[in-house]
Protein backbone atom coordinates (compact mmCIF):
# COMPACT_ATOMS: atom_id res chain seq x y z
CA UNK A 1 0.00 0.00 0.00
CA UNK A 2 1.31 3.44 -0.94
CA UNK A 3 1.27 6.16 1.70
CA UNK A 4 0.23 9.69 0.77
CA UNK A 5 0.90 12.90 2.65
CA UNK A 6 -1.77 14.43 4.84
CA UNK A 7 -2.74 18.00 3.98
CA UNK A 8 -2.44 20.72 6.63
CA UNK A 9 -5.56 22.40 5.26
CA UNK A 10 -7.69 19.60 6.70
CA UNK A 11 -7.32 21.03 10.21
CA UNK A 12 -10.16 23.25 11.39
CA UNK A 13 -10.88 25.04 14.63
CA UNK A 14 -14.08 25.90 16.49
CA UNK A 15 -14.60 28.28 19.40
CA UNK A 16 -17.29 27.80 22.06
CA UNK A 17 -19.23 31.06 21.75
CA UNK A 18 -21.41 30.09 24.73
CA UNK A 19 -18.31 30.50 26.89
CA UNK A 20 -16.10 28.06 28.80
CA UNK A 21 -18.02 25.64 30.98
CA UNK A 22 -21.41 26.56 29.50
CA UNK A 23 -24.00 23.81 30.08
CA UNK A 24 -24.75 23.75 26.34
CA UNK A 25 -21.66 24.60 24.25
CA UNK A 26 -22.17 26.47 21.00
CA UNK A 27 -19.31 25.47 18.73
CA UNK A 28 -18.67 28.01 15.96
CA UNK A 29 -16.14 27.47 13.17
CA UNK A 30 -13.33 30.00 12.83
CA UNK A 31 -13.38 30.59 9.08
CA UNK A 32 -10.86 32.22 6.77
CA UNK A 33 -7.79 30.46 8.21
CA UNK A 34 -4.84 30.10 5.84
CA UNK A 35 -2.21 29.02 8.38
CA UNK A 36 -2.69 27.06 11.58
CA UNK A 37 -0.05 25.57 13.90
CA UNK A 38 -0.30 23.93 17.30
CA UNK A 39 2.93 23.50 19.24
CA UNK A 40 4.23 22.85 22.72
CA UNK A 41 6.91 24.60 24.73
CA UNK A 42 8.46 22.09 27.07
CA UNK A 43 10.48 22.90 30.18
CA UNK A 44 13.37 20.41 30.27
CA UNK A 45 15.57 19.89 33.31
CA UNK A 46 18.87 18.04 33.40
CA UNK A 47 18.43 14.83 35.38
CA UNK A 48 22.02 13.59 35.08
CA UNK A 49 24.14 12.70 38.06
CA UNK A 50 27.56 11.37 38.98
CA UNK A 51 26.26 7.79 39.21
CA UNK A 52 25.93 7.46 35.42
CA UNK A 53 29.21 5.99 34.24
CA UNK A 54 28.15 5.58 30.58
CA UNK A 55 28.80 9.24 29.77
CA UNK A 56 25.24 9.92 28.73
CA UNK A 57 23.06 12.52 30.36
CA UNK A 58 19.38 12.41 31.16
CA UNK A 59 16.61 14.97 30.80
CA UNK A 60 13.13 15.20 32.30
CA UNK A 61 10.26 17.28 30.98
CA UNK A 62 8.84 19.02 34.05
CA UNK A 63 6.19 21.19 32.39
CA UNK A 64 4.51 21.42 29.02
CA UNK A 65 2.59 24.39 27.60
CA UNK A 66 0.61 24.40 24.36
CA UNK A 67 -0.23 27.20 22.00
CA UNK A 68 -1.94 27.70 18.67
CA UNK A 69 -0.77 30.27 16.16
CA UNK A 70 -3.12 31.04 13.29
CA UNK A 71 -3.55 33.53 10.51
CA UNK A 72 -5.90 34.13 7.65
CA UNK A 73 -8.13 36.68 5.98
CA UNK A 74 -10.89 38.53 7.79
CA UNK A 75 -14.25 37.47 6.42
CA UNK A 76 -17.81 38.79 6.49
CA UNK A 77 -21.15 37.85 5.00
CA UNK A 78 -21.71 39.00 1.43
CA UNK A 79 -24.57 41.34 2.31
CA UNK A 80 -25.01 45.10 2.54
CA UNK A 81 -25.33 44.86 6.31
CA UNK A 82 -21.92 44.14 7.85
CA UNK A 83 -21.88 40.74 9.56
CA UNK A 84 -18.37 39.52 10.47
CA UNK A 85 -17.40 35.87 10.69
CA UNK A 86 -18.69 34.81 14.12
CA UNK A 87 -15.67 32.67 15.04
CA UNK A 88 -13.13 35.35 14.12
CA UNK A 89 -15.18 37.99 15.92
CA UNK A 90 -15.39 35.98 19.15
CA UNK A 91 -11.60 35.60 19.21
CA UNK A 92 -11.06 39.28 18.32
CA UNK A 93 -13.26 40.37 21.24
CA UNK A 94 -11.61 37.91 23.64
CA UNK A 95 -8.22 39.41 22.73
CA UNK A 96 -9.35 42.70 24.33
CA UNK A 97 -10.06 41.11 27.73
CA UNK A 98 -7.82 40.28 30.68
CA UNK A 99 -8.20 38.07 33.75
CA UNK A 100 -10.94 35.49 34.16
CA UNK A 101 -13.08 36.99 31.40
CA UNK A 102 -10.33 36.42 28.84
CA UNK A 103 -10.57 32.62 28.79
CA UNK A 104 -12.06 30.92 25.74
CA UNK A 105 -12.59 27.28 24.88
CA UNK A 106 -11.50 25.90 21.53
CA UNK A 107 -11.43 22.56 19.78
CA UNK A 108 -9.47 21.56 16.71
CA UNK A 109 -9.80 18.50 14.56
CA UNK A 110 -9.15 17.04 11.13
CA UNK A 111 -11.76 17.01 8.36
CA UNK A 112 -10.26 14.18 6.30
CA UNK A 113 -11.65 11.13 8.10
CA UNK A 114 -8.95 11.02 10.78
CA UNK A 115 -10.24 10.65 14.33
CA UNK A 116 -7.66 13.18 15.60
CA UNK A 117 -9.34 15.92 17.69
CA UNK A 118 -8.48 18.01 20.75
CA UNK A 119 -10.01 20.60 23.03
CA UNK A 120 -8.60 23.11 25.50
CA UNK A 121 -9.01 26.28 27.50
CA UNK A 122 -6.87 29.26 26.49
CA UNK A 123 -6.45 33.02 26.28
CA UNK A 124 -5.86 35.12 23.19
CA UNK A 125 -2.37 36.60 23.43
CA UNK A 126 -2.46 38.65 20.24
CA UNK A 127 -4.93 39.55 17.51
CA UNK A 128 -3.44 41.56 14.69
CA UNK A 129 -5.26 43.09 11.74
CA UNK A 130 -4.72 45.75 9.10
CA UNK A 131 -2.35 45.80 6.14
CA UNK A 132 -1.44 47.68 3.01
CA UNK A 133 -4.06 49.61 1.03
CA UNK A 134 -4.22 46.90 -1.66
CA UNK A 135 -4.28 43.92 0.71
CA UNK A 136 -7.12 41.62 1.58
CA UNK A 137 -7.32 42.30 5.30
CA UNK A 138 -5.26 39.72 7.17
CA UNK A 139 -5.55 38.67 10.78
CA UNK A 140 -3.41 36.58 13.08
CA UNK A 141 -3.68 35.45 16.65
CA UNK A 142 -1.95 33.32 19.24
CA UNK A 143 -3.87 31.19 21.73
CA UNK A 144 -2.00 30.35 24.93
CA UNK A 145 -3.20 27.11 26.51
CA UNK A 146 -4.30 26.97 30.12
CA UNK A 147 -3.82 23.44 31.39
CA UNK A 148 -3.85 20.28 29.35
CA UNK A 149 -5.33 20.04 25.89
CA UNK A 150 -7.35 16.85 25.88
CA UNK A 151 -8.17 14.38 23.14
CA UNK A 152 -11.87 14.32 22.24
CA UNK A 153 -14.02 12.41 19.80
CA UNK A 154 -13.79 14.02 16.38
CA UNK A 155 -17.09 15.91 15.99
CA UNK A 156 -17.24 14.96 12.31
CA UNK A 157 -17.07 11.26 13.15
CA UNK A 158 -20.35 11.37 15.08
Amino acid sequence: MTLVSMLAKHWCMDVNTAGPGAPAPSWTRVRGLSKWEKSTDDNVEDDGDFDDESGYGSDVITERKWKIEAEGRRKRNNTEVFVPDAGQEYIRKAARKVGLGAFIEVRWYRRDGSDEAYQGLCQVNEFTMGGEKTDLEPFSFTLLGSGEDVEIDNPLAA
